[in-house]
């Protein structure tokens, strides 16, 4: 599972689209969204509520605590939300330690309340977990003892009456019907979407007594992309999973993931720390965790420059492609004091080790100057359909290259594989340290 976060505005869509698939209910959701590119009469033109409603305008950028920074603007009219928003811009603000600029806001009407509660729909490692709150806002933390939840294992089956019960058992009579139905639909949304967190906090009811979620959080799971798309995907525009907020991709990792859009394979890179000594080219994404907390256990964790893997059975020039471009960010920084490259992964099930080898060797050769100029040393370990003809490969490589080469088979562990590098570096460092084999 994936937890992806998605903004505000798509949450809302979703909601609203899907709530009144699933459970008949019409929930009185109008939202647009505004950017640099947007433009204020065309949105007026096609969104004519916007001219007729008192609105709220915040940003919606995966980050909270809008209000504390002057952020949120409520009971606005059309021009004034505009000119708000207009004002905040490309603000740049630091929130969490995290620092960037405010691109997108979120226009929405402005719903004079009384009552705030929250909800929130978890999922847990056996099922689910839902909480519910009278108490929900701002002051949600300081009324924790007003929040009830449930817990569902996934042998229970869904959501249903019976649990509900004690959630809203605090609430007067008339109000309990209208909840009730409200947090069953907003389940079986939860449920349908494939949603690792749907948060509504808070959320009221608004003069007509319709539920309305005044802020709202949801996540999905990534790896339901492939039978969830055409639900996601509201009015036909494909849904964005933003990166976090402060978090912008360098030119390297754009490539990488327009490379992994336009494959059936996966493809995946992060950039950590552009001058680390230790880089990852890692087949499978349960190899890729066990190399990165070895690195990190040994103490090298800052030195850790990238994090990402390669899997899915990419073909030779996909493999090529991603690996001259890792190969691009681990010479990029060279200090003279030496650095390891980690070529591996478990033992494959269907990937042709020899295919994928034969792509990361030409990107190895065509780099051959710039890996003798970084002093690079690489280790290299693989399991797999056609690895001793791929592993081969890699040990004649080592003197054309002139840079030397460790080749493993699956009769070596990987963790020892991250031993030997980082032995490796504390010898180019000067630092004594024992030795350390790949068997190890």
């Amino acid at each position: 599972m994936a937890r992806k976060k998605i903004r505000e505005y798509d949450a809302k869509r979703i909601l609203k689209l899907h709530m009144k698939r699933l459970a008949g209910l019409d929930l009185p959701i109008q939202v647009v969204q505004f950017t640099a590119a947007t433009s204020p009469s065309d949105l007026l033109n096609e969104n004519p509520w916007l001219g007729s409603t008192r609105l709220v305008v915040k940003p919606d950028m995966l980050f909270g605590q809008r209000g504390k920074n002057d952020l949120v603007g409520l009971n606005l009219d059309f021009f004034q939300a505009i000119e708000f928003a207009t004002q905040r811009l490309n603000r740049t603000i630091t929130v969490n330690g995290c620092t960037g600029p405010i691109t997108t806001f979120l226009i929405e009407p402005f719903v004079p309340h009384k009552e705030e509660f929250y909800l929130s729909i978890t999922s847990t490692r056996d099922g689910w977990e839902v909480a519910f709150s009278e108490a929900g806002g701002v002051h949600i933390e300081e009324n924790w003892d007003k929040l009830r939840t449930v817990v569902l294992d996934t042998i229970d089956g869904p959501l249903n009456s019976e649990l509900v019960a004690p959630l809203i058992a605090g609430l007067p009579l008339e109000l309990k019907p209208s909840l009730e139905r409200f947090i069953l639909a907003a389940f079986a949304v939860f449920d349908d979407l494939d949603c690792t967190l749907l948060e509504m906090n808070p959320w009221t009811l608004d003069a007509a007594g319709q539920p309305f979620p005044l802020d709202m959080r949801v996540e999905l799971d990534d790896t339901a992309k492939y039978r969830d798309t055409a639900k996601w995907n509201v009015g036909g525009v494909e849904l964005e999973f933003p990166l976090p907020y402060g978090r912008m991709l360098t030119p390297a990792e754009e490539t990488i993931s327009a490379l992994d859009e336009a494959t059936g394979a996966s493809l995946k890179f992060t950039v950590l720390n552009p001058t680390g000594r230790v880089w990852l080219m890692v087949a499978g994404g349960g190899a890729s965790v066990i190399y990165t907390d070895t690195i990190a256990d040994l103490g090298f964790a800052q030195e850790l420059g990238n994090y990402g893997e390669y899997s899915g059975a990419p073909n030779t020039s996909e493999t090529y492609q991603y690996a001259r471009t890792v190969l691009e960010c681990a010479t990029a920084h060279a200090d003279g004091r030496g650095r390891a490259l980690l070529i591996g992964g478990g033992i494959a099930n269907f990937t042709d080790v020899a295919a994928t080898f034969t792509g990361i060797i030409q990107a190895l050769k065509e780099k051959k100057g710039a890996l003798q100029a970084a002093k690079v040393r690489i280790f290299v370990r693989r399991g797999g359909p056609n690895y001793q003809k791929g592993l081969t490969l890699m040990r004649s490589l080592g003197d054309e290259l002139g840079v030397p080469i460790s080749v493993y088979g699956p009769e070596s562990s990987m963790t020892g594989i991250c031993a030997e590098a980082i032995e490796y570096l504390k010898d180019q460092d000067g630092v004594a340290a024992p030795l350390v084999t790949a068997s190890a």
